[in-house]
């Protein structure tokens, strides 16, 4: 099962055609993932551990306007030594029609030396569980 929250379009979120800005996707995109991570990976995981964007693949299926209720969701697709693949999915709360959906590669470092590391079991585990 995926990590999902709900929001509601704000003023804040428009650009100038009264539609969500793609930037405010990518910041949703961003903040989803932190929460994912901050909800089930242990202090200490969280201290010695942190995560950095690689790439972002976003795909813009369907504009979303102010008031709309908005399920992100997202889960770890895949990982291999130090990355993973995360998708993040945004869908309409009222029509469950897809608005957006993200690839995302993130790479895991050791918070001490800003180096790669292998993403240990413990943490595919926690991941996994929620699949």
């Amino acid at each position: 099962m995926a990590f999902q929250k709900e929001l509601i379009v704000s003023h804040d979120d428009l650009d100038d055609l009264n539609h969500v800005n793609n930037v405010r996707y990518v910041q949703w995109i961003q903040d989803i993932s932190k929460e994912h991570w901050q909800t089930v990976a242990t202090t200490k995981m969280q201290q010695d551990v942190i995560w950095v964007v690689l790439t972002h693949h976003i795909e813009y299926k369907r504009a979303a306007v102010l008031d709309d209720p908005i399920i992100i969701s997202t889960h770890i697709a895949s990982s291999s030594g130090a990355k993973c693949v995360r998708i993040v999915e945004m869908k309409h709360g009222t029509t469950n029609k897809l608005l957006v959906r993200s690839s995302t590669e993130w790479c895991l470092l050791d918070s001490k030396s800003y180096r790669p590391i292998r993403i240990p079991e413990e943490i595919k585990e926690i991941f996994l569980k929620l699949r």
